[in-house]
């Protein structure tokens, strides 16, 4: 490829990654928020939540960027930027999968542990920060970064409300040049390498808590 077309895939690989790295972040916090208030099972809001989940999580990324993108505009006379519609679809997708994974792993910690907790006199917010949330944040890390992942693969979604991400730009690349495969290629490389890039940070992450908790 030329130095332009290299260019145009580092471009679009930033792009990918930026938008990826800020929607994991609300994605995180917003599935882990949406997990304890499923936990909990408060009257009401639980089945409206679980009916939301469900939604969310049957709904492709590409429709759900093409409804922010369009629907929020036309509801709200605000003119969208596409990177901030993706940031939205993207959170709001990967959240509804996190709230699961956080929601299973509250569900299954170990009850004998609760109430020692509470037989020690902490409340419930005590209990979640202090015992619950780190030991259930590590067993949970696995399908966390594995979310991580299927949001990255997933990523070249948000092309079709306009980001040059870095599969419309291998595209486009092949376009310009009637030469498809090696553009195309490259941003499979590029993909393998973010990918094994967070699959080598879980495990220094695993590494690092297993220490901790081997003191």
């Amino acid at each position: 490829m030329e130095t332009l077309g290299i260019e145009s895939l580092l471009a679009g690989a930033v792009t990918t990654l930026g938008l990826a790295v800020l929607a994991i972040v609300v994605g995180l916090v917003l599935g882990l928020a949406l997990g304890i208030l499923r936990w909990l099972r408060l009257p009401g809001l639980g089945r409206l939540l679980a009916l939301y989940i469900s939604v969310v999580r049957a709904t492709p990324l590409l429709t759900l960027a093409l409804v922010v993108f369009f629907l929020v505009p036309a509801a709200t006379g605000y003119d969208m930027p596409a990177s901030l519609a993706a940031i939205i679809a993207m959170s709001v997708n990967t959240s509804a999968f996190n709230c699961e994974i956080w929601r299973a792993g509250l569900e299954n910690f170990p009850r004998e542990q609760i109430e020692a907790a509470r037989a020690a006199g902490m409340h419930r917010g005590l209990l979640l920060r202090r015992i619950m949330l780190p030991q259930v944040a590590r067993s949970n890390l696995p399908p966390l970064v594995n979310e991580m992942t299927v949001l990255i693969k997933n990523s070249p979604a948000i092309s079709v409300i306009g980001i040059v991400d870095l599969t419309r730009a291998a595209v486009r690349i092949g376009a310009d040049t009637y030469r498809p495969l090696p553009p195309l290629i490259g941003a499979l490389l590029i993909y393998i390498v973010i990918v094994f890039g967070l699959l080598r940070l879980q495990k220094y992450l695993e590494h690092k808590s297993a220490v901790r908790y081997a003191r």
